[in-house]
């Protein structure tokens, strides 16, 4: 079965070599460097977060003499109109003479010159390398960069010498393939310590750390309980702005004081922490999430525009974290029936779905709408 994003899934687990090598890729590509991705049929191509696209970048593309391509999202590739529709990535032939700041416009629709993009900066439809652009987004997505990519295939079987020559890194597609989505890497737990709550005090901090180097997830055991019966367990995803700053934007604050507090109640139970803020698309995607949703947008609809899915979330570490807890039966604290079909597909037990509904406010109350809306969640 081929992976709607265009990569075919792997069937193992991906070695520590191959994660490295994801790894390092993405982190080149965070500090706006090019690399170069190699498929298993000889086909290469050097790849360039659109996001960062700068005329010495594009410059170190086209020094190859490659034509280069916007590898985009079908979501992002839709927002922007005019598109063919499509299921999976599609990459667009980038005209000779398009401007750093019209590629950037291209991948973000926040970026100020987004709103009057020349069409010059696209050329005519052409066929491009589906897997290499898929890997692309990929990387992009890995890194919580946009998912858009600047694309420049090579000569097949150049790859390698490319790579050597220009002191890039690179990077095989089967190994992005076999990184999977983010945060469905295996857990190691790493620390524990007693963490008093305000309104639980018998509690605990569990910290998971994925194998393939990402951001701890955390596991907050509050009380006591029995792990033979359901347990109350809440999942919550990270939220900067709602659980630190307080902000209005979101019911994450609210719902993150409330479990603590009803687990607390209850005499025990488990919250669990995931390092997944903006359902997946990370801070800085969400903050650009936000300025679109102050132009008009919903949630939803503003993710999409990004070139997301509605929520990029995996849940398989909530239900890793339960299983090494001992814990294979909850009853879930939450309004998000998706929670409920992931924790069953993962193997967790969801005896029952509590409620956990919280006031409206004047800033929140529209997000609320389009979640009941555009997610299924239950008000």
């Amino acid at each position: 079965m081929i992976d709607p994003r265009g990569l075919r899934p792997a069937e193992t687990a991906p070695s520590r070599a191959l994660l490295a090598a994801v790894h390092r890729a993405v982190a080149e590509l965070r500090r706006g460097e090019p690399v170069v991705l190699l498929g298993p049929d000889g086909r290469a191509a050097l790849a360039l977060p659109a996001e960062m696209a700068s005329a010495p970048a594009l410059a170190r593309l086209r020094a190859e003499g490659a034509r280069l391509f916007l590898a985009l999202t079908a979501q992002r590739a839709a927002a922007l109109g005019g598109i063919s529709a499509t299921d999976g990535p599609i990459a667009l032939p980038l005209a000779p003479e398009a401007e750093p700041e019209e590629i950037v416009a291209l991948a973000d629709p926040t970026h100020m010159a987004a709103r009057a993009v020349p069409g010059r900066a696209l050329g005519p439809v052409e066929v491009a390398p589906a897997a290499l652009s898929a890997a692309a987004i990929q990387l992009m997505r890995i890194a919580r960069l946009l998912p858009a990519a600047v694309i420049a295939p090579l000569h097949d079987h150049a790859g390698p010498a490319i790579a050597a020559q220009r002191n890039l890194l690179s990077v095989e597609i089967d190994a992005v393939a076999a990184h999977g989505p983010i945060g469905a890497s295996a857990l190691q737990k790493i620390a524990e310590a007693r963490v008093p709550l305000a309104g639980a005090e018998e509690a605990r901090v569990i910290a998971f750390r994925p194998e393939d180097g990402g951001i701890e997830h955390l596991a907050v055991i509050i009380g006591n309980f029995d792990p033979v019966r359901p347990v109350l367990t809440r999942i919550h995803s990270e939220c900067f702005t709602g659980d630190l700053l307080g902000s209005l934007r979101c019911d994450c604050g609210d719902q993150l004081k409330g479990a603590v507090a009803a687990i607390g109640a209850a005499g025990g139970g488990v919250l669990l922490y995931l390092a997944q803020e903006g359902r997946g698309i990370g801070l800085v995607n969400k903050l650009r999430a936000y300025e679109l949703q102050d132009r008009g947008a919903d949630t939803v609809e503003a993710n999409r525009t990004l070139g997301f899915e509605p929520d990029e979330r995996a849940f398989h570490p909530a239900a890793e974290m339960l299983k090494a807890l001992g814990i294979h039966a909850v009853r879930l604290l939450t309004n998000n029936p998706a929670k409920v079909v992931a924790l069953t597909r993962h193997g967790i037990d969801v005896a029952e779905r509590v409620p956990h509904r919280f006031p409206a406010n004047d800033h929140n109350e529209p997000y609320l709408k389009a979640k009941a809306r555009g997610l299924g969640h239950i008000f």
